[in-house]
C-alpha cells in the first residue's frame, strides 16, 4: 500500500510540475519529491528481491539438511531392524531346539 501511495504522489508531483508554466518553489519541491519517491520505490524493490533470494536460499538449505537427516535416520532404522531380526531368528531357533528336545524326551518315556 505504501508503494501505491509513493507512486501516486510521484505521478501527481510530475503532473503538477508538467502543467505549471513557471518554475516556482512548489513545482521544484514536487519534482524533488517525485525523484525521492522513485528512488525509494527502487530501493524497496531491490530489498524485496534480495529478501526473496535469501528466503529461497534458506529454504533450499533447510531441505538439504532435512534430507540428510532423514537419510541418516533411515540408515539407523534399517540397522536396528536388522539387529532385531537377528535376535528373533536366534530366539526362534532356540525355541525350536527346545521344543525338539522336549519332544524327544516325551517319545523316550
Amino acid at each position: 500500500m505504501n508503494n501505491r501511495l509513493l507512486v501516486l504522489s510521484a505521478l501527481l508531483a510530475i503532473t503538477v510540475s508538467a502543467c505549471s508554466q513557471k518554475d516556482d518553489s512548489a513545482a521544484k519541491a514536487a519534482r524533488e519529491s517525485a525523484q525521492k519517491a522513485e528512488a525509494a520505490i527502487g530501493s524497496a524493490a531491490e530489498a524485496t528481491k534480495t529478501a526473496a533470494k535469501d528466503a529461497a536460499s534458506a529454504a533450499k538449505e533447510s531441505v538439504v539438511n532435512a534430507s540428510a537427516a532423514t537419510m541418516e535416520a533411515t540408515k539407523e532404522a534399517v540397522e536396528v531392524t536388522r539387529e532385531a531380526s537377528k535376535e528373533m531368528v536366534v530366539k526362534a531357533a532356540d525355541a525350536t531346539k527346545e521344543a525338539a528336545d522336549k519332544a524327544k524326551e516325551a517319545v523316550g518315556k
